[in-house]
């Protein structure tokens, strides 16, 4: 019989606004796979909001995750979000070599910048150990301003050709990855997705716009690519799926009315993922 898979889901939990583990939980749960969060921090709403509650984990998390060695628990996956310090990068390192087999998946999600900036939190130092973790990964998911970030490569216009993602993805690969999409990768009315598979070709897959950027869009979309993963999906036909059904949300968020800031309406089509 075919066993439940599992993944630890490293990530901060936003009461309000549907972001990090508030999406990342019914989504992958959803998609049949058991979410096993370890919590970075805590917010009231996510910081898109003007204001907010804040609780940082980072000195509880190695108590949390010792205990979790201690049981010996195993896990088919390994995902990790936005992670907020040096301290946390080295704690999911740790957690990695502690917790990897040789048939887990680790997916990392690199939340360090958009729109050609880096977060206000990351730091030089900040971005170089983000590149030691991406490192650790078997699949990325980098937007534009990540990819550049991570290969040391100038933003200038976010616009560039097939073959310069191409070659961006391949030194990101060289650092270890074996899959990595390239996320929201705007091109006129469409927005495509660029996928590296090592031994492949390259691939862009494009879906028509549906409208304005949203909060918590990107953690949606790495959540299914994750769940796939550790379930064996083929990773073109992951990154496909998981473009439709954002870009679904995205346009009942809009027919809903719901503001930008409170991300986009997931829970009306959770029942068609799988």
């Amino acid at each position: 019989m075919e066993k439940q898979k599992k993944i630890a889901v490293i990530q901060d939990l936003s009461g309000y606004g549907r972001c990090s583990l508030t999406v990342a939980l019914p989504v992958i749960s959803a998609m049949k796979v058991q979410c096993c969060p370890v919590i970075t921090s805590v917010f009231s709403n996510h910081t898109g909001y003007p204001l907010y509650f804040f609780d940082d984990y980072t000195d509880k998390m190695p108590a949390y995750i010792e205990k979790w060695k201690e049981l010996g628990l195993t896990f088919d996956g390994i995902y990790t979000g936005f992670l907020g310090s040096a301290k946390q990068i080295r704690i999911v390192g740790d957690f990695i070599r502690d917790f990897k087999r040789p048939d887990t998946k680790v997916i990392i999600d690199p939340v360090m910048g958009d729109n050609g900036k880096a977060y206000i939190t990351y730091t030089p130092e900040l971005c170089a150990r983000m590149r030691e973790l991406a490192a650790e990964a078997d699949l990325l998911t980098p937007n534009v301003t990540e990819l550049c970030i991570l290969t040391d490569s100038p933003y200038g216009t976010g616009r560039f050709t097939g073959e310069q993602y191409e070659e961006m993805a391949g030194k990101l690969a060289a650092m270890g990855p074996e899959k990595i999409v390239i996320t929201g990768i705007r091109q006129g009315g469409f927005i495509a997705n660029g996928i590296y598979q090592k031994g492949r070709p390259f691939r862009l897959c494009r879906i028509k716009s549906a409208g304005q950027c949203r909060c918590g869009t990107g953690d949606l979309f790495a959540s299914i690519i994750a769940a796939d993963a550790v379930k064996g999906v083929d990773f073109e036909k992951s990154v496909k799926k998981a473009a439709a059904f954002v870009k679904k949300c995205i346009i009942r968020s809009r027919e809903l009315e719901i503001p930008l800031t409170d991300g986009v309406c997931f829970e009306e089509f959770l029942g068609r993922l799988k």
